[in-house]
């Protein structure tokens, strides 16, 4: 009898075409129109789904099953970056600085080879319950009052009366055929930071006159980059990083303020609140050199957590499927994940999928030249059609 793998790797062919088709043509966050009609279009070709556009502004919601069991959620997001791509590649963007290089084209296709494969089950009659589809828009961003796609969906809905939520995500430098997979952490918490020191300013032969903000970011800096080495136990992960200094216009000049931007990531959340605490104490040091400073604190994505019972459900279905060598379960890294917001409303669990194409060059993700192994998909896909599969026959619980 064929395994969803073997399912998933006839139509392989099929997600590689659909993920070359939405890289083709990359949008940004709750801009994703174009990808969003593509992917309503085929789930009505694919038939069976109840498909409503439109969530969380330009997410798709669609669900396939009954109504008189446990309901399984999947998620991919859609979204790309503002990056001008350089990987050559003949289904290379055609919207100018715009890219995917996250590859979340990647997830929207294999999420549709999902589709198909579970269509099939259905139509065998062995499963209770449903599975709802979550497409979701602006997981790389935030709108103007600050939500990604994730918790606007949740707004819309998306979550109402789901029991579990699975997703994965590519990993660019992962070795393809790895699976990274662990209970507990799965991606930080992210917060930024904007912060101005502020001086008088003054003639730049004459700095005595004036107080100099250039020069109090000496030691604000100092204080910074000590926060996470000796404000914080070294057995709690941490990081405290600038992204953005910025001051000044001319050599004789001394300008009157320096802008800082910077990031904050945790998994722990009182460590999240030290952080800001710390930050805060960090730059009013600038007072004891005759400045001042004011600072503005951006909340973002909450830690991502993978449910235990989950995450052993995964690794079943992983180990029957490829192997249970195939798991990573090295712990989680510093990056953040809108899907946390998910895992907060219903148990669930993200794998991170490799996917480096073993050239030896590094393709990191947010890059230009950010690309993956299309191999892989047909082991993403089976593995979450076969965890769904599995969760709808009784297997799971």
């Amino acid at each position: 009898m064929a395994t969803m793998l073997d399912r998933a790797r006839a139509i392989e062919d099929e997600i590689i075409r659909l993920r070359r088709e939405i890289h083709r043509f990359p949008e940004l966050a709750f801009q994703e129109v174009r990808t969003a009609q593509l992917v309503a279009d085929t789930l009505r070709e694919i038939g069976g789904f109840q498909v409503r556009t439109g969530v969380g502004k330009t997410g798709v919601v669609a669900e396939i099953g009954r109504g008189d069991g446990p309901v399984i959620g999947i998620r991919a997001d859609m979204d790309a970056l503002p990056i001008i791509e350089h990987t050559g590649l003949p289904f290379g963007s055609q919207q100018p600085g715009n890219m995917h290089a996250c590859g979340h084209d990647s997830h929207t296709a294999m999420l549709l080879g999902v589709a198909h494969l579970l269509k099939h089950e259905f139509a065998t009659g062995e499963l209770r319950g449903s599975v709802r589809l979550l497409f979701q828009p602006a997981e790389e961003a935030a709108d103007a009052e600050g939500l990604s796609g994730a918790p606007r969906m949740i707004d819309d809905g998306a979550l109402d009366g789901v029991d579990n939520v699975i997703a994965l995500h590519v990993a660019s430098t992962m070795p393809a055929g790895m699976i990274g997979l662990r209970a507990g952490a799965s991606s930080a918490a992210v917060d930024s930071f904007r912060a101005w020191i502020t001086g008088s300013g003054g003639h730049g032969a004459y700095p005595h006159e004036g107080s100099d903000p250039l020069w109090m970011l000496i030691p604000v800096m100092s204080a910074l980059h000590a926060i996470v080495a000796r404000k914080i136990d070294p057995l709690q992960p941490a990081v405290v990083s600038l992204g953005v200094v910025r001051g000044g216009t001319v050599s004789n000049v001394i300008p009157a303020e320096v802008y800082l931007e910077g990031t904050l990531r945790s998994f722990d959340p009182q460590v999240r609140e030290r952080l800001i605490g710390e930050v805060e104490r960090a730059l009013a040091v600038a007072r004891h050199f005759g400045g001042d400073y004011r600072l503005s604190i951006e909340r973002g994505y909450p830690a991502g957590h993978n449910d235990a019972t989950v995450v052993g459900w995964m690794e079943g279905v992983i180990g029957d499927l490829v192997g249970s060598d195939a798991i990573d379960r090295s712990r989680a890294g510093m990056g953040a994940e809108d899907f946390s917001y998910m895992t907060q409303r219903a148990p669930g669990a993200m794998f991170n999928l490799g996917a480096a194409l073993g050239d030896g060059v590094v393709r990191a993700h947010h890059t230009p030249i950010f690309d993956i192994d299309e191999r892989t998909f047909a082991v993403g896909t089976a593995v979450l059609a076969e965890t769904a599969r599995r969760y709808l026959t009784g297997e799971l619980r």
